[in-house]
């Protein structure tokens, strides 16, 4: 029995010491990873506190960037590499269904917190009337015959001796509204109804030759008050794109144009604001914000971001291709163009039916990530769809219905069934709303919905469903509005921009010749086999010289010199003609950037030539050197180089006339 006592006093002190040991041992745990991770918190408030004592300029490049080991170091922005920002993107948008609106709210709650306010943009239309002036017929055939002909009518027709045979088209007619920041608003309209014409006035890109009557007006501002071109982004419906080029490289490319924008301004604001509050924000945010105000990035930030918004990411790094080579998808191609402008600083987005060759989930995907940033950052945006599924439409605010150039509503979403209704006619149960809207207003289609049973129906024009909308109390309101001008000085200074261009005209250049350096290596085939083709005909011109002796006093061996020169001389002009067709295919996105202000023509024009000499150079040595001592030219080594600096200047002279030919073809 005592034996039995000692052994359970023996066996219980063994256990209350092992407890006692093992709760030693397991505070000692708790406090080691305690102290590791305040360790890891005091070395990052050091980090932190030291980038806070930086410059105002050297602190806007400077961030701390949690690393994949799991530790932060001081970064440079500038010097962010591809693996950094895609963890950095990672972190921030794991999945950019569910994740972008978390991200932008994270933003939005940054800038607020120290009382900085956005831009915003009103745009406004008034009384808006366009005309267009076009021959009708086989006279609007792009004929040599109709070509000659309009020269000479264009003639007559200003010394007042002849009328013009080109007939009137209205394309917009009386059109008034209001586009409110912070709302998403669909164009909706049957073909032909002049939605393209209305996004591109509202836009500031008319056509010249179009007569155009009215007021549009951003924050109370006249259009010749500002740079639209580079307040507001247009995106056209037609995918104009260099093939050779990836899809990163593309966007990356816009964004080095466009340039960042008021982005560096407010961020300095912020910075400064936070600095005074002893505010310390997100790591991951705040280097994504610098990393996005940073300029003369060759690889932005935002250009992945983009990429991950409008699921481009699959493609990054494929060729956007062309008719001659294969590359991304139609629809893929369609997000490109959105993203070459989503890139940019642009606070005012009109899309031109930008769902064209896109599945109802993808066009679902980008309007709701474009509903989040225009909601949560207060932009302006105007989508036209063809067709919008019943969940995409559900996704906007307001409406604009257009239909021959009248605005048939205009206003929220859920009062344009009543509307209609009150017109007398009703969407079927199982019809999409936005199917009925651009066919209600049709002759072929609108006496399927006329709802009134006890009168009989009669069609409906576009012209009574304006004025009927007028006396409509969402008209009324609207009219209300449009009577009370928009305060100027409540404009925001950085909402509309007055610089033509977004970067300096050496960064501007830079782009410019980086690109046209990448695109010549796309193309070495071409230089190669130019070299190959002119090193060949040397050779065959050597033959013809080989073991001949000729006398320089004759004139008939005389007459071979010249012919020699001569030939030499049409090799080496007219060995740049290859390149003319590369040339004219790159020509309509040099119109569509050139337009969107991405960069004067000589930024263009200058890359192309200065990237062009040293080609000259090797292909002239290579004619040269290989024939001028075989045919038996003055071996004097000073009109050897004389006749090789001659050929390289006659070498630019014809690759400028080619240029100068193409471009005078294509005006």
């Amino acid at each position: 029995m005592e034996g039995g006592n000692i052994y359970e006093a023996s066996s219980s002190l063994r256990r209350s010491i092992g407890s006692g040991s093992s709760s030693i041992r397991r505070n000692n745990g708790v406090e080691v990873f305690s102290r590791s991770s305040r360790d890891e918190d005091d070395e990052e408030a050091l980090k932190w506190a030291a980038l806070e004592k930086l410059p105002t300029v050297a602190r806007l490049r400077k961030g701390i960037l949690a690393s994949s080991q799991g530790g932060a170091s001081e970064i440079d922005v500038l010097d962010i590499g591809w693996q950094e920002r895609k963890a950095l993107l990672e972190r921030l948008i794991k999945v950019a269904e569910e994740d972008n609106d978390k991200f932008l709210f994270k933003l939005k709650n940054r800038i607020d917190r120290v009382g900085i306010d956005l831009p915003t943009i009103e745009v406004r239309f008034q009384r808006l009337n366009i005309e267009a002036q076009a021959y009708v017929g086989s006279d609007a055939l792009p004929t040599v015959i109709n070509f000659v002909t309009n020269i000479f009518e264009s003639c007559l027709i200003e010394m007042g001796l002849l009328s013009s045979r080109k007939k009137k088209l209205t394309i917009l007619k009386d059109v008034s509204g209001i586009i409110k920041p912070g709302r998403m608003t669909l164009l909706l309209g049957p073909p032909s109804s002049g939605k393209a014409t209305l996004l591109l006035a509202l836009a500031g890109k008319l056509d010249t030759a179009l007569k155009c009557s009215g007021t549009v007006t951003y924050n109370g501002h006249e259009m010749n008050e500002f740079v639209p071109q580079r307040t507001a982004a247009y995106i056209s419906q037609h995918d104009l794109h260099i093939g050779e080029m990836t899809v990163r490289e593309t966007l990356a490319f816009s964004a080095r144009c466009q340039g960042v924008g008021d982005r560096y301004d407010m961020l300095a604001e912020l910075s400064r604001r936070e600095k005074q509050a002893n505010i310390k924000p997100d790591p991951d945010i705040d280097v994504f914000m610098k990393a996005a105000a940073t300029e003369a990035q060759e690889a932005n930030v935002i250009t992945d971001y983009i990429l991950k918004v409008l699921g481009l990411e699959i493609c990054a790094d494929t060729m956007v291709g062309d008719e001659m080579l294969r590359g991304i998808s139609g629809g893929q191609k369609k997000r490109v163009t959105t993203g070459e402008m989503l890139v940019g600083p642009a606070r005012a987005l009109f899309m031109d039916e930008i769902s064209t060759g896109l599945d109802s989930s993808t066009t679902f995907q980008i309007v709701n990530s474009l509903k989040q940033t225009v909601h949560i950052l207060n932009g302006t945006a105007v989508i036209s769809l063809l067709q919008p599924a019943p969940e995409t439409y559900d996704l906007f605010d307001d409406i604009i219905l257009i239909s021959d150039g009248r605005i048939v509503y205009q206003g929220p979403r859920e009062h344009v069934l009543s509307f209609l209704e009150s017109m007398g006619f009703r969407c079927p149960e199982r019809k999409g709303i936005a199917d009925f809207l651009q066919e209600v207003t049709s002759r072929k289609d609108q006496m399927q919905y006329w709802a009134r049973r006890d009168q009989p129906y009669r069609f409906v024009t576009t012209d009574e469903f304006a004025e009927a909308f007028q006396s409509f109390h969402v008209g009324l309101q609207l009219e209300d509005e449009l009577r009370t001008p928009f305060e100027k000085t409540k404009s925001h200074p950085a909402a509309l921009t007055t610089k033509k261009y977004g970067v300096g005209k050496w960064e501007l250049l830079k782009a410019c010749i980086s690109r046209e350096f990448l695109l010549k290596k796309r193309n070495s085939f071409v230089y190669i086999f130019k070299f190959i083709q002119l090193t060949f005909m040397a050779i065959v011109t050597m033959t013809l010289f080989l073991r001949t002796e000729m006398n320089r006093d004759s004139i008939a061996e005389g007459g071979i010199y010249m012919g020699a020169i001569f030939f030499g001389l049409i090799m080496v002009m007219f060995n740049g003609m290859s390149e003319l067709s590369m040339t004219i295919a790159k020509l309509p996105v040099f119109y569509k950037q050139r337009d969107l202000l991405f960069f004067p023509a000589w930024a263009y024009a200058l890359p192309s030539w200065i990237l062009k000499i040293p080609i000259t150079f090797v292909e002239v040595a290579l004619w040269v050197f290989l024939t001028y001592y075989v045919i038996g030219f003055d071996p004097n080594v000073q009109r050897f180089f004389r006749q090789y600096f001659a050929l390289v200047l006659a070498n630019q002279m014809a690759s400028g006339c080619f240029a100068s030919l193409q471009q005078l073809l294509e005006t």
